[in-house]
């Protein structure tokens, strides 16, 4: 028997003990016979299932000790509550063996119906949600995006795409331009303001709900950079939008926040270099991610979108001369980095 089926065994071994508590406590009677389904998975080790009995459906999550700790997932769940975000509730916990309990915040994520015509408003209120993150007192014991965290997610990309991908290694000449690049992207992201960082607020994890949008994947959650997350929402790994579009769209974000005092940069055009560069160090960390969850992990289908980063890092290269170390250095690489995709 497979390792996965033993622990869908236990996890409904634990809910026939959960479910009645839960019920009770909620006034809501006898539990009814219900089916259990596949309801997501993601490049973790996570699962999630959809409970559902006539008009009632639950997300029970599967964390597999010891590769996934669900405690990072009940904090900051409580943390985004403070300020009302939409994210699941937490009905029935065993953090030991990785079962959660949620409620279901839907089945439709933005990624599944966002389009050209309704792009605004689903923006809009992803970013009142962002803003209300936020604008969250920095009081709670949460990792910092720190220099080391910054440089172990840079070298991803060497250590996975370069080596596993292309299966070739850094020349002195390229390590050497590559160092400057990091050292660049570091320095960027360290200057830049801190507040509550979600690391994952884009299309896919942001539900269709109501409130909208409901929120999901935020188990990462760290203090750092001002421009990550907004970064993250408009240039996505899965789809891509006009750059004039992305532009006007962080600039309404800026004058967002400096209205309600979040600590964003001062000068808008400070604001969008920035932005640009963090979004750098994202998408060099996400290709390297990519690569690996590829070659690690036998899940090839996330290389399809690797195309997409290089245009977004390649798109900055020409109004940053600032990284044209990074430009030789894809040069030098080949055409690997730089095939492109069409944006919605």
């Amino acid at each position: 028997m497979h390792k996965e089926d033993i622990r869908l065994q236990l996890l409904e071994k634990w809910l026939d003990a959960e479910l009645p508590d839960v019920f009770v406590k909620q006034g809501w009677g006898a539990v009814p016979t219900a089916t259990m389904t596949s309801a997501s998975s993601d490049a973790s080790f996570r699962r999630y299932f959809r409970w559902q009995a006539e008009n009632r459906t639950f997300i029970v999550m599967d964390a597999p000790p010891p590769n996934e700790d669900c405690r990072p997932f009940v904090k900051i769940a409580a943390m985004l509550q403070r300020a009302n975000l939409n994210v699941p509730l937490i009905l029935a916990e065993d953090l030991e063996q990785g079962f959660l309990l949620l409620n279901d915040l839907g089945r439709q994520t933005y990624l599944d119906v966002i389009t050209q015509e309704n792009a605004d408003g689903l923006f809009a209120d992803a970013l009142q949600a962002l803003l209300a993150l936020q604008q969250l007192p920095m009081d709670e014991s949460l990792p910092s995006y720190d220099m080391a965290l910054l440089r172990r997610e840079l070298e991803l990309f060497p250590q996975w795409y370069v080596k596993h991908h292309l299966q070739t290694e850094f020349s002195p000449e390229q390590q050497a331009a590559w160092d400057k690049v990091s050292a660049l992207l570091i320095d960027s992201a360290l200057a830049q303001p801190k507040v509550l960082v979600h690391r994952d607020f884009m299309p896919r994890n942001l539900m269709i709900s109501e409130p909208n949008p409901g929120v999901l994947d935020f188990q990462d959650a760290v203090y750092g950079p001002v421009t990550y997350d907004v970064t993250c929402l408009f240039k996505d790994a899965f789809l891509s939008w006009p750059e004039s579009q992305v532009q006007q769209w962080l600039e309404g974000y800026w004058q967002q926040a400096q209205a309600l005092g979040i600590p964003v940069q001062a000068d808008l055009e400070d604001f969008l270099r920035a932005s640009d560069l963090m979004g750098v160090q994202r998408h060099l960390k996400v290709i390297g991610i990519f690569a690996r969850i590829c070659h690690r992990d036998g899940k090839p289908k996330y290389l399809a979108d690797v195309p997409r980063f290089f245009d977004y890092i390649n798109a900055v290269i020409e109004r940053r001369p600032e990284l044209a170390d990074l430009a030789q250095l894809f040069a030098s690489l080949g055409p690997a980095t730089e095939a492109s995709v069409n944006p919605l």
